[in-house]
C-alpha cells in the first residue's frame, strides 16, 4: 500500500486535488453572492421594500467580508486552513436556515448579511487563495484559474435552481435547501481532503523534485509585523488593494440589479435568471483561459483584455433598454462573463507574485476586505441612483467608468516588472 500511495504521488501532484475542493467551495461562496439577485426580486414583490433598502443587506454582508476577511486570512496562516474554515460553514447555513423565518427588513440583514455574511467568508476566496499559494508557484497563474472557475459554476448552478425552488415553493424553501447544500457538500470535502501544505505530505510546490525558491516578496525573516507596517506606507500597497476594490464595485451593480433591471424591461423571471447561470458559465471557461495565459503574456494584458471584455458587456446591457434586441443580451452575456472572469484569477495571482510569504494570508485578506467594500457600495449604490432617477443608466455608466480606472492602477502596480524597485528593496 505504501508503494502504491508512492507512486501516485509519484505521477499525481496531490496540489490539484486542492484546485478542486477550492472549485467546489468558490461555487459555493459565489453562488451565496449572486443568488441574492434572485432573491432580491422575490423579497421586493412580497415584502415591498424600496431597492436600496432591499440591497442593503447585501452591502452588509459585504462590510462584514470587509472586517473578517482579513481575520480568516491571518487565522489560515496561524492556525490551519480546516480549523477556521470547519466553524464558518456551520455559520453560513445557519444564516440561511434562519433566513427561512424573515418578516422584517432588520431580520433580513441580520439573518443574510451578518449572519451567513461573516460564515461565507470562511469558504471564501480569502482563505483559498492563501492556501493555493503554499501548493504552487510557477502554475499559478493556472492553479487560480481553475480554482476560479467556481465562481462561475456557482450562479451556473444556483442561480436557476434557486428561481426554480422559488417559482415552486417560495423563498423560504430556497432558503431551506439552500442552507442543506452547504452542510452537506463543502464541510464533508474539507475534512477528507483538505492539506494545507505541500510539505506536511512529503511534496514540493509545483509537484517538482525540488522547491524553487520565490522571486516575490517574502516575509520569512526579519520582524513580521514591522514589515507589513512598512508596506501600509507605500502608495503601490494601496493602489494594489485598490484596483479590485474599483472592479468589483462595478461587478456587484451589475449582478445584483440587472435581473430586476431585465425583469422591468418584460425579460421573463426564469430567461433572466437563466441567462445570469450562462454568464456565470461563460466566466467559469475564461477564467481558466486568463489564468493559462496570464502566465504566458503576464497580468496586465490579461486584466486588461478583461476589462474590455467588462466594460463592452454593460455597453450591451445599456443598449438592450433602446434596442430590444436579445442579440444585445447574449452579447452582454459573453462580454460581461469573460470579463468578470478575469477578475478573480487576477487578483489572486497578482497578489501571489507581488507578496507571497508567511503573512501572505494577512496581506490577501486585507486585499479581500477592501473588495468587500468596493462591492457593498457598488450593490448599494445601484439601488439608490434607480430610487433616485428611476433608471439604471448613471449606475451602468458608473461601472464602466470604476472598470476603466481599474485597468490604468494594475498597470502601476505592476506585478510582471519584478521586485528589483524600491518595493523590493525595502523588503
Amino acid at each position: 500500500m505504501e508503494r502504491l500511495i508512492g507512486k501516485i504521488k509519484k505521477r499525481f501532484f496531490y496540489g490539484w486535488v486542492i484546485v478542486a475542493l477550492a472549485t467546489v467551495c468558490m461555487a459555493f461562496w459565489y453562488a451565496f453572492r449572486t443568488v441574492f439577485a434572485v432573491f432580491f426580486v422575490a423579497l421586493i414583490d412580497h415584502f415591498h421594500w424600496s431597492r436600496a433598502e432591499a440591497a442593503g443587506a447585501q452591502s452588509i454582508g459585504m462590510l462584514v467580508y470587509m472586517i473578517t476577511a482579513p481575520v480568516v486570512g491571518y487565522l489560515v496562516d496561524r492556525v490551519g486552513p480546516r480549523k477556521v474554515m470547519f466553524p464558518g460553514i456551520f455559520l453560513m447555513g445557519l444564516g440561511l436556515l434562519l433566513c427561512t423565518q424573515i418578516n422584517s427588513l432588520l431580520q433580513f440583514y441580520i439573518y443574510f448579511g451578518v449572519v451567513a455574511g461573516t460564515g461565507v467568508t470562511f469558504l471564501s476566496i480569502s482563505p483559498l487563495t492563501t492556501i493555493l499559494s503554499h501548493w504552487f508557484e510557477k502554475k499559478r497563474g493556472m492553479a487560480n484559474g481553475l480554482a476560479s472557475v467556481g465562481i462561475g459554476f456557482g450562479p451556473l448552478l444556483f442561480v436557476p435552481l434557486i428561481q426554480y425552488l422559488i417559482n415552486l415553493r417560495g423563498w423560504p424553501f430556497a432558503f431551506f435547501i439552500f442552507s442543506l447544500l452547504v452542510f452537506f457538500v463543502p464541510l464533508p470535502l474539507i475534512g477528507l481532503f483538505l492539506r494545507r501544505r505541500p510539505e506536511d505530505m512529503g511534496l514540493s510546490i509545483d509537484g517538482d523534485p525540488q522547491s524553487f525558491p520565490s522571486q516575490t516578496v517574502d516575509f520569512r525573516k526579519g520582524n513580521q509585523s514591522q514589515r507589513v507596517r512598512d508596506l501600509i506606507k507605500t502608495l503601490r500597497f494601496w493602489l494594489f488593494l485598490l484596483f479590485p476594490a474599483l472592479a468589483i464595485f462595478g461587478v456587484y451593480i451589475i449582478i445584483v440589479h440587472h435581473v430586476r433591471y431585465l425583469v422591468d424591461l418584460g425579460v421573463d423571471r426564469i430567461w433572466a435568471a437563466s441567462l445570469f447561470a450562462a454568464m456565470g458559465a461563460m466566466s467559469a471557461g475564461f477564467r481558466f483561459l486568463w489564468g493559462w495565459f496570464s502566465d504566458r503574456v503576464g497580468r496586465e494584458i490579461t486584466y486588461t483584455l478583461g476589462g474590455i471584455c467588462f466594460a463592452l458587456g454593460i455597453l450591451s446591457l445599456i443598449l438592450f433598454q433602446t434596442f430590444p434586441s436579445v442579440l444585445f443580451l447574449y452579447l452582454f452575456a459573453f462580454f460581461f462573463g469573460g470579463g468578470w472572469g478575469s477578475t478573480a484569477p487576477m487578483f489572486m495571482s497578482i497578489a501571489g507574485d507581488l507578496y507571497k510569504g508567511r503573512r501572505f494570508g494577512l496581506i490577501y485578506g486585507m486585499l479581500e476586505g477592501m473588495i468587500g467594500v468596493g462591492a457593498a457600495i457598488g450593490s448599494w449604490l445601484g439601488g439608490y441612483l434607480f430610487d433616485q432617477t428611476q433608471s439604471y443608466l448613471l449606475a451602468f455608466s458608473i461601472a464602466i467608468v470604476s472598470c476603466i480606472i481599474s485597468i490604468f492602477l494594475v498597470w502601476y502596480v505592476r506585478p510582471q516588472k519584478g521586485l528589483s524597485s524600491s518595493s523590493a528593496s525595502n523588503f
